[in-house]
């Protein structure tokens, strides 16, 4: 059974190489993001909270955190182990974790701010489906207009610069210590995430010990 951890800033590719990851390996990927926005999409008392938290560009307390990852993780779905993203995201968090889980690696994807900002701020929503676009990387064949429905594409509400600095400061002060925490107990491994995604996840496997990573 293996179970890691990935971290790292927004606009990383957390969730991009835990997919993959969890892919090959038969491992359950949990992100915590994704379990909050189902609540916000199924209008949900828990959603309620986390869209006036995200409304005003902050993140969502320790004890909510603490208590949907431990719910998540008590189903004990993950026969094979798990890769958890957005958890833990302070030193609190981490020791709780820790308390309760024994785990084979952490994986660090580092990305400078700058280049955070680049791929945060480009980022779009279409206003009728949701489906995601990127700017740079992702962009719809008529501008302004997603290619599924026509709807028209928006900026998130969370996705202006102003907001975004708050999250970075924020990210930087309380996960910036937990990195340290995992440091001084051997579980961190780096990886440079301004790559492309086959070429990190191959990175990924390779520091790991992990079978090769084959598209």
């Amino acid at each position: 059974m293996r179970k890691y951890v990935i971290m790292g800033v927004q606009g990383s590719g957390k969730g991009t190489q835990a997919t993959l990851l969890a892919g090959d390996l038969d491992l359950t990927h949990i992100s915590v993001g994704d379990i909050f926005r189902w609540h916000v999409k199924q209008h949900t008392k828990l959603g309620a909270q986390v869209r006036r938290l995200v409304a005003a560009g902050e993140l969502v307390g320790d004890d909510l955190v603490e208590e949907v990852v431990g719910e998540r993780l008590r189903q004990h779905d993950w026969n094979y182990g798990f890769v958890i993203d957005g958890f833990p995201r302070n030193r609190r968090q981490a020791e709780f974790f820790l308390e309760s889980y024994d785990i084979d690696g952490v994986i660090h994807l580092d990305l400078p701010d700058d280049e955070v900002r680049r791929r945060v701020l480009a980022r779009r929503l279409c206003s009728r489906c949701g489906m995601d676009y990127n700017l740079i990387a992702h962009r719809p064949e008529v501008e302004g207009r997603c290619d599924v429905c026509g709807g028209e594409l928006v900026t998130r509400a969370d996705d202006t610069p102003e907001a975004l600095a708050r999250r970075l400061r924020d990210y930087h002060d309380k996960t910036d210590p937990v990195l340290e925490l995992f440091r001084g107990k051997e579980y961190v491994t780096t990886i440079d995430a301004r790559g492309d995604k086959a070429s990190i996840q191959r990175t990924v496997r390779d520091r790991l010990g992990l079978p090769p990573y084959t598209p």
